[in-house]
């Protein structure tokens, strides 16, 4: 469901999981976890491309798959320190921590965690056809996988809260217009050679600085914050609210929530 290749020192990252939208089970986050691992020990690659198979990049969570085995939802959340990242996160966070460039390059859907994926990338370059989109409040939940050390970098805090309170998608050129991404092209791929070609002209020792330097200038205090990430996500998971936005999400009829608990 993900695949891994290397080409004239580029890593090639792919959601292949076309047949439902790459949503994401379980699996496919220990493989993208496992990749990113690889990755950062191949001191011979100059950069990573993630891109997916089909026409969607991915279209979320697959909610249904995850939820219904619980042991996978804990799985997704553990760590051993409140501060450390969990599986959820490494899959976004760990592309920062590689010392190359990442390029995320997106077609048709990309929401929930796929964007939240795609927004570990230090380049996003969209086709026209792309769409985004924070889906975690449409399950009664928050997004829970390292973007908020990311987000604060990209977006105006209303332009950011608009996603994640209302859930509702985004076209690219919207999504261009608010910094959410870098460009959108006829070819992404294309691009993406391009600036690649441009980027591996310079000593990969520099690469590696300037971005560590980037990388590290957007993320102070981020231990705190993950850890609110993770508690936040725990909390609403075992609240009646988000059983009701489960409902909701998955059915024509609408139930009424509960009155707020105290945050």
């Amino acid at each position: 469901m993900i695949t891994l290749s290397f080409k004239e020192q580029i890593a090639h990252v792919t959601l292949a999981r076309p047949q439902k939208r790459n949503a994401l089970n379980y699996e496919m986050f220990k493989q993208l976890d496992k990749v990113i691992k690889t990755i950062k020990k191949r001191k011979d690659i100059r950069a990573v491309i993630l891109d997916a198979q089909g026409q969607d990049f991915c279209s979320g969570l697959d909610v249904k798959g995850v939820m219904a085995k619980p042991r996978q939802v804990v799985s997704l959340l553990f760590k051993w320190l409140p501060g450390n990242q969990n599986l959820a996160q490494r899959v976004t966070l760990g592309w920062q921590e590689l010392n190359v460039p990442v390029i995320a390059l997106t077609q048709g859907r990309c929401w929930g965690g796929g964007m939240q994926i795609a927004l570990g990338a230090d380049f996003r370059i969209a086709s026209k056809d792309a769409s985004f989109a924070i889906m975690e409040a449409r399950w009664g939940l928050c997004p829970d996988m390292g973007a908020s050390l990311i987000i604060p970098s990209l977006l105006k805090a209303d332009d950011y809260q608009r996603l994640a309170l209302t859930a509702q998608p985004i076209d690219a050129v919207q999504a261009r217009e608010i910094g959410l991404i870098s460009a959108i092209e006829e070819n992404p791929m294309a691009a993406a050679e391009v600036l690649i070609a441009d980027i591996i002209e310079r000593s990969p020792d520099a690469i590696a600085a300037i971005k560590r330097l980037t990388t590290s200038a957007y993320r102070q205090g981020h231990r705190r914050q993950l850890a609110k990430e993770t508690w936040s996500q725990v909390r609403l998971l075992m609240c009646k609210n988000t059983r009701i936005a489960v409902k909701n999400a998955s059915s024509d009829k609408q139930y009424d929530y509960q009155h707020r608990r105290s945050w």
